[in-house]
């Protein structure tokens, strides 16, 4: 019996002594990459990675636009470049470099800096008075019905789409019919209500063809200007880099009517082919607040709707306070459609 109580012992002490072991092992192998004079004089290319990175997204803004539009291209993806910041870690650590590990934290505070408040706080609260959508449609949509009456059960006030093929357009009225009473629709937007609409028209934003429109919603707390409105593609050429001229000259042209509106409070809603960081909209994104900025969980991307990397469908307020923002289920289309609630 004595014999079993020692063996029995034995096993039971195995278990700090082996803890114990592993913690030594691990104090001496930092201990020797501590002391081994390579530690700081290894990983100075991903070092100087680090700080190029951090480089970048701070001084976004000013890297030009003059040779292939490189500033908007790289606004448009800039909270992807913290992607980067892991890959350099893994860097690091194989290489066992502090250098690279102290630089690393630089690009890492700048990210968070830039993008925390949208990654990590869900800045939504109750109290909406008005709920709104903006869906790019897809005019190759096989199924514009099925994608009317989805974007119809989300229960919002007031719904704008984008991208509507002539010949779509009767179904998609039809379908929409019993919940929106009131729709107007000019060129390749329109715009669904459950208030009443008036002194509906286009607005040029100097494309040859409609797509923008502005409209006065009469809601039950006053009128609201809101503005439908699909900016011009923007492409990605080897040779000519990213292809946003005719965009930038509409969102000129979108700002100017803004700019121009008489009535307090308006919300635009559309495809913008933009993100709010790209200099290019600044005729518009400095006029207007981000409904997904302001009161939104997470980055809200809405495209592509297979693997949503940006978010350049939009809505913006300006006379009002947003209190959520979010992203529907993917319908048919390439484009997620977005909602928000504002207090009016």
């Amino acid at each position: 019996m004595a014999q079993a109580d020692t063996q029995e012992t034995g096993r039971r002490g195995d278990i700090p002594e082996q803890t114990g072991s592993r913690v030594r092992r691990l104090l001496d192998h930092l201990d020797r990459w501590r002391r081994d004079p390579g530690t700081w004089r290894r990983g100075t290319v991903p070092a100087g990675c680090a700080a190029v990175l951090a480089l970048v997204m701070i001084f976004h803004a000013q890297i030009p636009n003059d040779v292939g539009n490189l500033g908007s291209l790289l606004e448009t993806f800039l909270p992807w470049l913290g992607l980067f910041v892991p890959l350099l870690l893994v860097i690091a650590l194989v290489r066992r470099s502090a250098t690279a590990l102290i630089a690393l934290l630089l690009p890492a505070v700048v990210w968070l800096n830039l993008f925390g408040g949208l990654m990590f706080a869900d800045k939504s609260r109750a109290g909406g008075d008005l709920t709104v959508v903006t869906h790019n449609v897809n005019a190759d949509n096989p199924d514009p019905a099925t994608t009317a009456r989805e974007v119809a059960a989300s229960g919002a006030d007031v719904v704008a789409l984008e991208e509507l093929r002539g010949s779509a357009v009767p179904t998609y009225e039809q379908a929409l019919r019993d919940t929106y009473k009131y729709h107007t629709v000019k060129g390749t937007v329109g715009l669904w209500s459950k208030y009443p609409l008036r002194d509906s028209e286009p607005v040029d934003i100097k494309m040859g063809w409609t797509r923008a429109l502005r409209s006065t919603v009469a809601t039950p707390r006053g009128d609201v200007a809101v503005y439908v409105a699909h900016l011009p593609s923007v492409r990605v050429k080897f040779n000519a880099g990213f292809t946003a001229g005719q965009r930038d000259d509409s969102a000129e042209a979108l700002g100017e009517a803004i700019a121009a509106e008489r009535v307090d409070k308006v919300i635009l809603l559309g495809d913008l082919n933009g993100t709010m960081n790209d200099r290019a909209l600044a005729p518009v994104t400095s006029q207007l607040r981000s409904a997904q900025g302001a009161a939104g969980d997470g980055f809200g991307f809405s495209w592509p709707a297979s693997f949503p990397m940006a978010r350049i469908d939009q809505i913006m307020v300006r006379g009002m306070d947003p209190v959520s923002a979010w992203t529907l289920p993917r319908t048919n289309s390439d484009h997620l459609p977005v909602a928000a609630s504002v207090k009016l």
